[in-house]
């Protein structure tokens, strides 16, 4: 499901089953990220295919990237290994206030 940064946001901060799943590179994770984030880059295609398949299927994954176009990819494949409650941020880390490295 794709999400406005601040439905996003609102979200996250009160789903006590969140997982953050930050789907950018290491070196674009290294110069920022949103704290408590899990880095798994979509890129490195079957490393991210591995990470998802251990998954637990009854956590809700908040997935982010820098513009939204991986995460929403991400969300697909995680979608089709039986992981149905995948948030997107629409915008990506681009748009986002109060990231840090």
């Amino acid at each position: 499901m794709d999400l406005s940064q601040e439905e996003w946001k609102r979200q996250l901060e009160s789903d006590d089953n969140a997982f953050l799943l930050d789907v950018r590179t290491l070196e674009e994770f290294e110069e920022g990220h949103i704290p408590s984030a899990t880095l798994l880059d979509i890129r490195q295609a079957a490393s991210f295919m591995e990470g998802i398949q251990s998954m637990n299927p009854s956590k809700h994954y908040y997935v982010y990237c820098r513009s939204g176009a991986r995460s929403a990819q991400a969300c697909q494949l995680m979608s089709q290994t039986g992981i149905d409650n995948t948030y997107n941020l629409l915008g990506g880390f681009m748009e986002w206030d109060g990231a840090s490295a």
